[in-house]
């Protein structure tokens, strides 16, 4: 009788097991989803190709910084000038580092000032929540810049409303060669109605030789938050960050044999978010600022370029859920940049906009997903961005399909950049006449899910901009403005380039398989081909630097107390040269990184990684070295209650 009580519960312990496992792995295949909507939706619903990745998996791969995270995730481009966030610039669908929009929990990062730095993400990696990639045009809900997609970073406090009440605590410390020695503290507790998490990264190493100087970094993130439910129905949220960016910036910006620039980039974000939810409506309000202060040398000899530039925004958005199958989301958006400048001058502009989001299911099948904004800016006037999305499910696949424009205007590094100088004798030139970027995107997908534990996405995607903003090499009797300028010089001008077409194909593969309690498989893979075709005869410099082929994979494998992982990527594209510092970019590189983890005790970890594992000679951009092998080790404590 014993015996035959014993074995029910053990077979119900197993099915509730077995169920519990499925459940956690449909989820990580059909993830829920803010992003195409701004409200909670299956990924599978959206018509859009959108990459999810937990806050915990950051922790478990072989990498040391959130844009060295991105590099590895499916279909991303991640064109990196230094390691381990000292600066990278984020690409996507072939677009330029421009058009890649990043939001912190659902307000826009992007720099008033440059492109360059919106990989400087103000959160400790312990405080992430998940990692959203939207794949395509999304200017119809979130306006300028959102034109090859939308990164976004979701945190733990603020997604806290519902969520069981736990603990949870991380640390970890890494050193090893060029003097490297890295640290990750953080704390995250919800109790009740209150959530309050925070969090610091430091990245430090003396770096490996380059050309006549070392490849330095300081790179240091503090953020902390909170959030109250003062009811069922209200919650406030509020975060502070401080992010420090200290590091060498040889030929990060040009090819010269003079630049042996090193650059400090220091910001401070504050975010406070305002939710309400009663029966079938939700209303939220944000307001965020960011304040950041650049420091840029170009070499012992030469004067610093000191900018600092402030990003205002508010946001407010309602979604009213009229029966199951059929919600609506309309929100606006103020946004004002400034900028304060020696080398760019003192300026600030102004936009607004308004956009309508319908979500329509009809039976199980079909849902549509149509959207518009109006935008007002200061400069480019008014604004009409139209975009639909459908998905279509039959069983075992899913077709989906969209369509939208997308805008973007001029950052104050475009427009003005060298142009408050009394002499310059090479370098890029900004350009005040240059007029928003308007481009029109299609894409059609198909998923298929047939296979148990595995999603495959392809998608066939087409953007045909026009007046695209990108850099080109000038001589000096074009230059509308010459009076800083000398007849000698080497410039390259920002301009309005007529037309730009870039084709491409991509496919996202994912494996998530639970092989017995102790073993665990986890797998990512993107590929990507892409094509851009310029009407302008002179080739402007950063839609010539992306990748024409990518795949990049990361790759977990678990068993017991033992686990490894692999990141890597492979990249083909065209090949540049500069003579002045005997550099080339090469037409492919393939890096690998590993990371080799055993629990020590319950908790405790002790790992191993090598970065760029088989000593590959490469950068991304050209001039730009990146560092060969590099040996490190360390040790990590994970600390959870619920």
């Amino acid at each position: 009788m014993m015996r035959n009580k014993l074995s029910k519960v053990v077979l119900a312990s197993a099915l509730i097991l077995n169920g519990t496992i499925a459940n956690s792995q449909q989820a990580e295949l059909d993830p829920i989803t803010v992003t195409a909507s701004l409200h909670p939706v299956s990924a599978n619903t959206t018509g859009r190709n959108i990459t999810v990745i937990s806050g915990e998996s950051i922790s478990k791969f072989p990498v040391n910084s959130i844009d060295e995270l991105l590099r590895y995730l499916p279909g991303l481009e991640v064109q990196a000038r230094g390691p381990m966030g000292a600066q990278s610039d984020i690409v996507l669908r072939g677009g330029t580092f421009q058009q890649v929009l990043v939001v912190l929990d659902g307000i826009r990062l992007n720099d008033p000032n440059t492109g360059h730095f919106n990989s400087y993400i103000p959160i400790a990696p312990s405080e992430i929540e998940r990692i959203e990639v939207l794949k395509g045009a999304s200017s119809a809900i979130y306006g300028t810049e959102a034109v090859g997609g939308v990164i976004h970073i979701i945190t733990k406090t603020f997604a806290s409303k519902g969520k069981a009440d736990g603990k949870q605590i991380s640390a970890q410390g890494v050193v090893g060669e060029y003097g490297l020695w890295n640290a990750q503290v953080g704390g995250y507790l919800k109790k009740g109605k209150t959530a309050v998490a925070a969090g610091a990264i430091s990245n430090n190493a003396t770096g490996q030789l380059q050309r006549g100087t070392r490849g330095f970094f300081y790179n240091n993130t503090l953020s902390g938050s909170v959030s109250h439910s003062f009811s069922e129905n209200l919650q406030l949220s509020f975060r502070s960050a401080y992010d420090s960016r200290d590091f060498a910036a040889q030929n990060f910006y040009t090819t010269f044999a003079s630049d042996t620039a090193k650059e400090k980039v220091t910001s401070l974000w504050n975010h406070l978010k305002l939710a309400y939810q009663k029966g079938k409506h939700q209303l939220s309000f944000d307001v965020g600022h960011k304040h950041v202060k650049d420091e840029f040398t170009f070499n012992s000899a030469s004067l610093p370029n000191l900018n600092k530039s402030q990003l205002l925004q508010a946001l407010a958005v309602h979604s009213y859920q009229f029966k199951e199958d059929l919600s609506i989301t309309s929100g606006a958006q103020w946004v004002n940049k400034q900028i304060s400048s020696n080398d760019r001058g003192n300026h600030q502009l102004d936009q607004v906009g308004a956009f309508v989001l319908l979500n329509k299911s009809f039976n199980e099948n079909l849902f549509i997903n149509p959207a518009i904004r109006v935008d007002y800016h200061e400069r480019a006037g008014w604004e009409v961005i139209p975009q639909v999305n459908v998905a279509y499910k039959l069983p075992h696949w899913q077709l989906r399909a969209s369509a939208g424009k997308t805008t973007r205007d001029a950052d104050f590094t475009e427009r003005f950049n060298n142009y408050n100088r009394a002499r310059v004798t090479s370098g890029s030139i900004g350009n005040p006449d240059l007029t928003a970027e308007r481009s029109t995107s299609y894409e059609a997908g198909v998923d298929y899910l047939g296979i148990k534990n595995l999603r495959i996405s392809s998608t066939f995607f087409q953007r045909f901009n026009t007046d695209l903003v990108d850099w080109v090499p000038t001589p000096f009797e074009q230059m509308p403005r010459t009076s800083n300028l000398v007849p000698t010089g080497r410039y390259a001008l920002a301009k309005n380039i007529a037309k730009v077409t870039s084709t491409g194909f991509e496919t996202d593969v994912k494996y998530v398989h639970q092989l017995s309690k102790k073993q665990q498989l986890f797998a990512m893979l993107g590929l990507v081909w892409i094509n851009s075709e310029s009407s302008d005869a002179v080739p402007s410099f950063y839609i010539s630097s992306h990748a024409r082929f990518l795949t990049n994979f990361n790759v977990e494998y678990r068993f017991n107390r033992f686990s490894v992982s692999v990141a890597g990527l492979y990249k083909q594209r065209g090949i540049m040269q500069a003579s002045a510092i005997n550099a080339t970019l090469s037409k492919e590189y393939f890096v690998l990184n590993t990371k080799l983890q055993a629990m020590l005790v319950n908790g405790l970890n002790a790992f191993v990684q090598v970065d760029n594992l088989l000593d590959e000679n490469y950068s991304d951009l050209l001039g730009s070295q990146m560092p060969g092998r590099w040996l490190m080790g360390g040790l990590r404590f994970n600390f959870n209650q619920k």
